[in-house]
């Protein structure tokens, strides 16, 4: 009985990193294409709307999730955020067919529900870890998210070839991908998340007179009354924030010296892959730096390596490599800030507030970053990349005053 739950938390570690892998296959492939089908369908100033309503769905889709999670455990919350992102890739199929373009955002809105069950997946890590290793195995579900993110967007043509011949139109193969990878995801999690890890957690801190399903006003007052969880909640979104506004225009701010189309995609290609490398990657090392140092340190660093991405960035001009090595150090940052924020936020709260309180960080973030990625256009468009580049790195500063107070 006392080996039991590492036992389960192992199995639960396995099933999640393997669910995560399909989910984030069948995110990459939809996201790859999303910004082309928009501007095929509603011309190209609607190019970025796509990115944005999936940001924004993940973000409002947490919510109701979360409450599943909150009353009944992290299995019904997922397989309900991957059954919306079922629903909106479906949809946007059904838009790509009849060119309804109203259609295509309400499904690519719905598509942000995988996300939110990709996002959510990382706390269902910590339930049940031992307290020196809990950075680490949340680090692992991140970094599964690596081979989704790498394979995925090769997957995107790929899917088109092999659906256009039974009559799916252009685009929509990636998209009936998506569908049946998030499918597998849920039916995966609904067979076997078994015994559920949440639940397992709450019945183990019986004597914790707080362990009982939250509400969203209770969830507040748990980040209040916890300098930690403040700190958690704050180096998750501003750690995405930047990273998002930096990385959208990234595109843009590189179209500007290359012309060539065919230059510009394998350098814009490379250029984002370095950054998803570094955000996922590393994700192990991050998780046992986390461990072995603590959380502040590790918010501290990222706090380093976001303002040095911001530097190297904003002053690259037309030097790809200094651009490059700049979007690398970006995603290295943001993986310090959420793999020590969501880590230091899960244990800053009694169990029975876990779930709504991490529901609550994901929604603080994901509406913030798509706040950030909308002005992140103006700000280029008005005063240039470099401007952005210098806002961004201003943002951290009030992080590192948080991360470097105690009390």
């Amino acid at each position: 009985m006392i080996d039991a739950p590492a036992v389960l938390q192992r199995r639960t570690l396995g099933l999640l990193v393997s669910t995560q892998v399909i989910g984030g296959l069948g995110v990459a492939s939809g996201v790859s294409i999303g910004a082309l089908l928009a501007a095929d369908m509603a011309g190209p100033s609607a190019a970025g709307l796509s990115g944005s309503a999936a940001v924004i769905g993940a973000a409002l889709i947490a919510i109701p999730a979360t409450r599943l999670m909150r009353t009944g455990g992290r299995r019904p919350g997922l397989v309900f955020a991957y059954g919306v992102g079922v629903l909106g890739s479906l949809l946007v199929v059904a838009a790509v067919s009849w060119r309804l373009v109203p259609l295509l955002f309400v499904g690519t809105f719905l598509f942000g529900g995988a996300s939110a069950a990709n996002l959510q997946s990382r706390y269902a890590a910590v339930d049940l870890a031992d307290n020196d290793r809990r950075a680490r195995h949340l680090s692992l579900v991140v970094w599964a998210t690596t081979l989704g993110a790498v394979v995925g967007p090769n997957l995107a043509p790929f899917a088109d070839r092999v659906t256009m011949p039974w009559g799916a139109p252009e685009y929509a193969g990636p998209y009936l991908f998506s569908a049946l990878a998030f499918l597998a995801g849920a039916v995966t999690l609904f067979a076997l998340l078994r015994p559920d890890p949440l639940l397992t957690a709450r019945s183990m801190s019986l004597s914790d007179a707080s362990d009982k399903p939250s509400s969203w006003s209770s969830a507040f007052a748990a980040i209040r009354a916890s300098v930690g969880a403040r700190l958690g909640v704050s180096a998750v979104a501003v750690g995405h924030v930047v990273m998002v506004g930096v990385m959208s225009m990234t595109p843009v701010h590189i179209g500007e010296y290359v012309h060539a189309h065919g230059d510009l995609l394998r350098i814009v290609g490379l250029v984002i892959s370095i950054h998803i490398t570094g955000m996922y990657a590393l994700s192990p090392v991050v998780g046992w730096a986390a461990d072995r140092f603590g959380r502040r340190p590790v918010i501290l660093a990222g706090v380093v390596l976001l303002a040095s991405a911001c530097a190297l960035s904003g002053t690259a001009g037309d030097d790809t490599v200094r651009l490059a090595v700049g979007m690398g150090l970006l995603g290295v940052g943001w993986g310090c800030t959420m793999v020590a924020g969501s880590t230091l936020l899960s244990e800053s709260v009694p169990v029975g507030e876990r779930a709504g309180v991490q529901g609550l960080s994901d929604v603080i973030m994901g509406v913030s970053a798509a706040t950030a990625g909308a002005l992140a256009g103006v700000v280029v468009d008005l005063f240039g990349f470099a401007t952005l580049s210098v806002l961004a790195g201003i943002a951290v500063v009030p992080l590192a005053a948080l991360a470097l107070r105690r009390s």
